[in-house]
């Protein structure tokens, strides 16, 4: 099986990195050469690590390494069997990918999304195969997160899904089937359970520290939920919970104020260098 991925940035390379390692080739393709570089170096530092773990060796670095070719243009998928797109969750910029994608792809190729919030349905039917189009939601860090999210679009065929189950075992991931509605599983439980932590900030019902050391010893999260909010990005945050308000109509999914302000002041989390708290001290303090 021939594996392509679309988008080399953080989803995109980590995606790449586990299937090389599980034995299949890769085409990774970016509009960037810089980006496809990039995502090449950080992979062999990710696997660098692995290896100084001992959870692969040397040789099966350079092995998955070999596996992994790069393009700029979609005419490398054109012997894929499947090709995953990762690119910024946008639902118009993933529309015009998947519009140029007919053109190369074998009639038989699967096409999955790594979305974490667009309905699938809706992005099945702007292609020529809905009947083999799926969401494919991966986890960051992905070569870490066992967890592999397989959403089924109203005209997804039962075949399509079977082959997909299968590549995320494949992957050494764990396959969980999720329907399609807004945030699927893990977003729809997650993201509202993040943005009550927030509203209960703006509210002053505890600070940063006493939020998230509560849900740690509390509820033995590993990380507490302004932290996770941080690491995820407020803005992805924010656009989930849009996601949910609009496509459930429940007003229990509104979005906190207190989270549309911090991504309107850029305070994105940990990429922007400042969320909920400020990473430029060593450990980061809370920011309010």
């Amino acid at each position: 099986m021939k594996l392509g991925v679309i988008g080399a940035g953080l989803m995109g390379n980590g995606i790449a990195h586990v299937a090389a390692l599980s034995g299949l080739s890769v085409v990774l393709m970016d509009v960037s050469q810089a980006a496809l570089d990039k995502a090449l170096a950080t992979m062999g530092g990710n696997m660098d690590r692995q290896v100084k773990k001992a959870i692969i060796t040397a040789d099966d670095k350079t092995a998955a390494l070999g596996r992994i070719t790069t393009a700029t243009g979609n005419d490398a998928f054109a012997d894929c069997d499947i090709v995953i797109e990762a690119a910024t969750e946008n639902e118009e910029i993933k529309k015009k990918i998947f519009a140029g994608l007919p053109a190369v792809l074998k009639p038989d190729a699967i096409l999955a999304s790594n979305t974490s919030s667009i309905p699938i349905t809706r992005l099945a039917a702007a292609t020529d195969r809905p009947g083999r189009f799926i969401g494919m939601h991966f986890f960051n860090p992905v070569p870490m997160m066992a967890l592999v999210e397989i959403i089924r679009g109203l005209a997804t065929e039962d075949a399509t899904y079977e082959t997909v189950k299968a590549l995320a075992e494949r992957m050494g991931k764990t396959p969980v089937l999720a329907q399609d509605w807004p945030g699927f599983v893990v977003n729809r439980v997650l993201c509202p359970m993040i943005n009550e932590a927030i509203q209960a900030l703006m509210e002053g019902v505890g600070t940063v520290q006493a939020i998230d050391e509560g849900l740690k010893l509390g509820a033995n999260h590993p990380m507490g939920p302004l932290e996770l909010a941080d690491f995820v990005g407020l803005d992805t945050l924010l656009s989930v919970m849009k996601v949910l308000h609009e496509g459930l109509g429940d007003p229990k999914y509104r979005p906190s104020p207190l989270l549309a302000k911090y991504v309107e002041a850029g305070w994105l989390g940990r990429k922007s260098g400042r969320g909920f708290y400020d990473y430029s001290t060593k450990p980061p303090t809370p920011t309010r």
